[in-house]
This record gives structure tokens, C-alpha cells and sequence, in this order.
């Protein structure tokens, strides 16, 4: 059980999870689960039979003004894990206080796929994302985020409120990089040196040093979304960047590219979570 948030004093929810991954017999395993709050996981699930497949559950539906989520994961030697969420995850309007989610992803020597489905911001959120990801050694990371400001299917813009969005890659404690977005309402979308007023923005994020990739991936977008799509490869790091009004384009797009980045840096075939099928 978890104490309410009027228990808490009205704050917002306090929530971390920590999962830890290692090689088992013939196959990784959910090692480690420590969990305070509502956050929490399903069973395990091993649809390729050795890598280990784990969907996030937030429980109450939505974060709130005031709410702290933390996730902690640490991915052990040889082992392989995918991670994603059954559904998007709601930051709703708040009356002030600042509602932060902070990611810290480990992997040393083994994988992790980290494929959350998307973040909707609604208009008057105040809201921090944070994502910090440290690989040693050969580890390998494909990981992706979404973030839809206000919900354009309505035609509804984050017209008020504030978002600050940064990620982080660290390699054998070293740098890769490094970046920082905020939106301050309205004048965060608009500007040319902002999101030219497209409302989703994402990124995703592989680690490798094949240009013959990068050439394929960019070969293989459609002309259709090649206005929406940018894609680089610097420093061991692929980087794919979205800007557009569409999630379902979004979704489709990066899941597209991890079909194609899966065999080559895993040497697994795409295998998609049942439960974005549902």
C-alpha cells in the first residue's frame, strides 16, 4: 500500500521504482523490484524467450501538479531488456506546483531498449522530464521520447503553463550528450529557434557508429515525412528528430527506424510489445 496524496499533505504523489536486469539461466531476469508510491510493473514477459519485456504502470492515470516520479534501471553484463508503457502518460493542468519525472538508465555491457509511448502535456501543466542514461563498456542503448503540447486532435494548444525537457547520455563517464529544451506557454511553440508551432516533438536516440545505417534509414523515410524528420550521427550516437502535429506519425516513424536498428544492433528481428496493439 501507498500513502495518498492528501496523506502526504497535499504535495502530489512520491513515487520511484527501481528495476535491475541480469543474466539468469538462459535468460534475463527482473532481478531487482523496489517500488514506493504508484509506480510499478507488470510480470515479466519473454516473447523472444531470453530478453526480458516490462511494461511501466502508473496507476492514478495522470500526473499532477506536485507529483515526483523517479525510475531507476540498472541493466547488468549480457543481459537484453525492453521497456514501454501500455498508454500515454498524462501531465494534467496544475495550480502551481511543478510535477517532475527523472529517468536514470545503467546499462553495463548488455541492452536496453527503452521505448516509453508518449507524454501529452495539457494546457497549464508545469512539468520537468528528465532522462539520464550512463552505458560502460559495449553496452548498447535504443531508446525514444514523445511529447505532445497540448492535444492538437482537439485543436487545443499549451497556450499557458511550462515544460522543461533534457536528456543525457553518458559513455564510460564520458559525455555523448547533452541537451535542454523549456517551452514557457505559447511563445515556446511559435518561434523559428522553438517548434515553428508544431505541437509533438521527439527524439530517439541509438547508439552506433554505421554510417551505411544512417544512409538506409534515411533512404527508407517516405517523402511524405521527410519534411518532419532529421536524423544525424555524431560521436557513436544516431539521433532522429520528429517536429510535426501528429503522434500516430511520431509513433509510426520511430518504430519504423527501430525495425531497422534492431537487427543490426542487437542481431534480433523486431519483436513489438503486444501491448501496443491493444
Amino acid at each position: 500500500m501507498y500513502a495518498t496524496a492528501a496523506e502526504q499533505g497535499g504535495a502530489g504523489w512520491h513515487a520511484k521504482l527501481q528495476l535491475g536486469f541480469r543474466k539468469g539461466q538462459g535468460r534475463t531476469i527482473l532481478a531487482e523490484r523496489l517500488r514506493r508510491g504508484p509506480l510499478t510493473v507488470q510480470r515479466a514477459l519473454y516473447p523472444e524467450h531470453d530478453l526480458c519485456h516490462v511494461y511501466l504502470l502508473h496507476p492514478p492515470g495522470g500526473v499532477a501538479g506536485g507529483d515526483q516520479l523517479n525510475i531507476n534501471v540498472s541493466v547488468r553484463k549480457d543481459a537484453s531488456a525492453l521497456i514501454t508503457t501500455p498508454g500515454a502518460t498524462k501531465f494534467y493542468r496544475s495550480a502551481g506546483p511543478m510535477a517532475a519525472q527523472r529517468q536514470s538508465l545503467e546499462v553495463t555491457g548488455g541492452s536496453l531498449e527503452w521505448l516509453p509511448q508518449e507524454n501529452i502535456l495539457f494546457p497549464g501543466a508545469e512539468a520537468e522530464l528528465s532522462t539520464i542514461v550512463h552505458l560502460d563498456g559495449n553496452a548498447v542503448f535504443i531508446g525514444w521520447e514523445i511529447n505532445c503540447l497540448g492535444r492538437p486532435v482537439i485543436d487545443e494548444q499549451f497556450d499557458y503553463g511550462s515544460a522543461s525537457f533534457s536528456f543525457s547520455l553518458i559513455r564510460n563517464q564520458l559525455p555523448v550528450l547533452h541537451e535542454r529544451m523549456v517551452i514557457d506557454g505559447i511563445a515556446g511553440l511559435s518561434g523559428s529557434a522553438c517548434l515553428r508551432g508544431w505541437p509533438v516533438v521527439g527524439s530517439l536516440y541509438a547508439t552506433t557508429s554505421d554510417a551505411r545505417l544512417l544512409d538506409t534509414i534515411r533512404k527508407t523515410i517516405s517523402d511524405d515525412h521527410q519534411h518532419e524528420m532529421g536524423i544525424t550521427l555524431v560521436d557513436g550516437l544516431l539521433v532522429a528528430r520528429y517536429l510535426g502535429d501528429s503522434v500516430a506519425s511520431a509513433r509510426y516513424l520511430f518504430t519504423e527506424i527501430w525495425k531497422m536498428l534492431r537487427p543490426a544492433l542487437l542481431q534480433r528481428p523486431p519483436c513489438t510489445p503486444r501491448i501496443w496493439n491493444t
